[in-house]
C-alpha cells in the first residue's frame, strides 16, 4: 500500500508576516488593518499557526495580544526576512536604474566617425555597467538572425520588420577641397566641369546616383568609392567635388561647404531593432540616450545654408 506523507507544518512567509503585524501592534484589529484584512480572518490564521506549531505565541489579555518567547521569536525572525526581502528589493530595482549587459550594435564608419563615438564615450560614463560591441559596416546587419542587436543606420524606408525609432534628419551638400578655386554658392552646373567623386555601387545610394545623373555629373566622375569616409578622404585629398554629409564635413578645415543642403538628398537616422527586444531596459537606456544627444545637435545634423553673396 502507498505510504500517506505526514503534512508539513513549515511555516510559509505571510504566517511570519501575520506574527510580526501581532507583536508590532499589539492587537488583532491593529495586525488586520496593518495586513489590510479582516479581524477575523487574523484572529483565524493566528489560531491556525499556533495549531500546527503546537505552541502559544501570544499571551492574551484585556490590553492586548503580549508575545510569548516563541512569539518573540519569530517576530524576530520576520524582522530579518523583512529587512532581507527589502534588500533584494532594492538590489534588483538598481539593476533596472543601471542596466548591464552586452549590446551588439552595428552601424556605418561615417557615422561611428562623424557623430557616434564620443557619444558612446557618454553613454558608457553614464552606464559603465553596459558593455557595447560596434560592427562597422555600410551593410545592414540581419537583425532578425541576431547578426547585431540594434543598428543605428540611415534610411528613409527602415525594414518593416524591425521597429525603432527616428532620431533626426541628416542633411547632405558639396563638398570640395579649399585650394579650389571655387565660388561658395554657385548653381550646381558651375560646377559641372570640373572632376567629381562618386559613390562605388556597394554603397547602393540610388538618391545620389539619380541626382548626379538629372545634374549630368555622371561624366564628370573621375573616382567611385564605396565608404563616405573614403569620399571624404577623396576630397581632402583634392581630387574632385562630391556630396557629402554635413555632420561628417562640416568639421574637416581642409574641405569647403559649397551648396545649401540639398533637400532631395536629405535621410533619416534611425535606431532601428528586432521586435523581441522591445522590453529589454539596457536597449532602451541605449535607445533614449541617442535620442537626446542626437536631437540637441538637429541643427548640425540637418547642414547649414550658404551665407549669401
Amino acid at each position: 500500500m502507498p505510504t500517506t506523507q505526514k503534512a508539513r507544518n513549515h511555516l510559509a512567509w505571510n504566517d511570519f508576516e501575520l506574527v510580526l503585524a501581532i507583536a508590532s501592534t499589539g492587537s488583532l484589529s491593529g495586525a488586520a488593518r496593518a495586513l489590510g484584512v479582516s479581524h477575523a480572518t487574523v484572529f483565524r490564521r493566528l489560531g491556525d499557526v499556533e495549531q500546527r506549531l503546537g505552541v502559544t505565541l501570544f499571551d492574551r489579555s484585556r490590553t492586548g495580544y503580549r508575545p510569548t518567547i516563541a512569539g518573540e521569536e519569530l517576530a524576530e525572525t520576520a524582522k530579518v526576512m523583512d529587512e532581507a526581502a527589502l534588500a533584494a528589493e532594492r538590489k534588483v530595482a538598481g539593476r533596472d536604474l543601471e542596466p548591464s549587459g552586452e549590446i551588439w550594435t552595428t552601424t556605418t564608419d561615417s557615422l561611428l566617425m562623424g557623430l557616434l563615438a564620443p557619444l558612446f564615450t557618454q553613454f558608457r560614463a553614464r552606464y559603465p555597467g553596459i558593455l557595447l560591441d560596434v560592427a562597422v559596416s555600410n551593410q545592414l546587419f540581419n537583425l532578425t538572425r541576431r547578426e547585431a542587436d540594434v543598428a543605428i543606420r540611415p534610411s528613409n524606408r527602415p525594414p518593416e520588420n524591425l521597429i525603432g525609432r527616428p532620431l533626426t534628419t541628416i542633411g547632405q551638400a558639396v563638398y570640395g577641397h579649399r585650394d579650389f578655386d571655387l565660388s561658395p554658392g554657385e548653381a550646381i552646373d558651375a560646377y559641372a566641369g570640373l572632376p567629381w567623386i562618386g559613390a562605388g555601387p556597394r554603397l547602393t545610394d540610388s538618391a545620389l546616383d539619380q541626382w548626379m545623373d538629372r545634374n549630368a555629373l555622371k561624366a564628370a566622375c573621375i573616382y567611385r568609392v564605396d565608404t563616405l569616409v573614403s569620399i571624404l578622404s577623396a576630397v581632402r585629398s583634392g581630387m574632385g567635388l562630391a556630396v557629402l554629409p554635413c555632420y561628417l564635413a562640416d568639421g574637416d578645415a581642409e574641405v569647403v561647404q559649397l551648396t545649401d543642403p540639398i533637400p532631395e538628398l536629405e535621410y533619416g537616422l534611425w535606431f532601428l531593432m528586432h521586435p523581441d527586444l522591445r522590453g529589454v531596459v539596457r536597449i532602451h537606456a541605449l535607445m533614449d540616450f541617442l535620442t537626446e544627444t542626437i536631437r540637441a545637435q538637429e541643427g548640425r545634423l540637418a547642414g547649414a545654408k550658404i551665407p549669401p553673396h
